[in-house]
């Protein structure tokens, strides 16, 4: 494999665990960041969000409690949903894995299996 998947993780997580483990399963060993205890930054959450081709505040996990009480029915501006994000590292969707330019979500887990084609 050319390039290496990294997987942005959270093992509390059974969407996250499955991912982890589908990938070992067709021999990967992912680079894992243990995104809660080592968040990324803004610039790195920029550059998540380019990756997967979506906006930023639909990397936000919206069923979280803080998102709740804080966030639900505001409306911000993309640099500010990655401010949140990196203020709040809770708030980022998970798993995520990334291989050269491409990252998916892997909600359901299978999704990173469409980083190795």
């Amino acid at each position: 494999m050319s390039a290496s998947i990294t997987l942005y993780h959270n093992p509390r997580c059974s969407k996250s665990r499955a991912a982890l483990a589908l990938l070992e399963e067709q021999g990967i060993a992912p680079t894992v960041v243990l995104y809660l205890e080592t968040p990324p930054d803004r610039d790195e959450l920029a550059d998540l969000v380019a990756k997967l081709g979506i906006a930023p505040h639909d990397l936000i996990r919206t069923g979280e409690d803080l998102y709740k009480a804080e966030y639900k029915g505001k409306t911000l501006d993309d640099a500010s949903w990655l401010d949140v994000m990196a203020a709040h590292p809770k708030l980022i969707e998970r798993p995520i894995a990334v291989r050269g330019a491409r990252a998916v979500i892997g909600r359901p887990p299978e999704n990173v299996l469409s980083l190795l084609d």
